[in-house]
């Protein structure tokens, strides 16, 4: 298990890659890792405990998940 403890840009890349992986999302591509930064390390950490949690999603909790992902983005 990684170590997230600590806010680096590695961590947000690690996480933001296994929530892609999980919610096996189609526009992945276009939800590039590094289009996400440190400032928003702990929302985008508790996103990733509540994907990396489950084991199945609804359509509509995808479709919740991604757009928190979205919100979470680098403008």
């Amino acid at each position: 298990m990684k170590n997230l403890n600590d806010a680096t840009q590695e961590n947000v890349e690690f996480m933001i890659e296994t929530i892609k992986t999980k919610l096996r999302m189609a526009t992945g591509a276009a939800m590039q890792a590094s289009h996400f930064n440190v400032e928003k390390y702990e929302d985008i950490k508790d996103l990733y405990e509540v994907v990396s949690s489950k084991e199945k999603f609804s359509i509509s909790e995808v479709e919740a998940l991604v757009s928190e992902l979205g919100k979470l983005r680098n403008k």
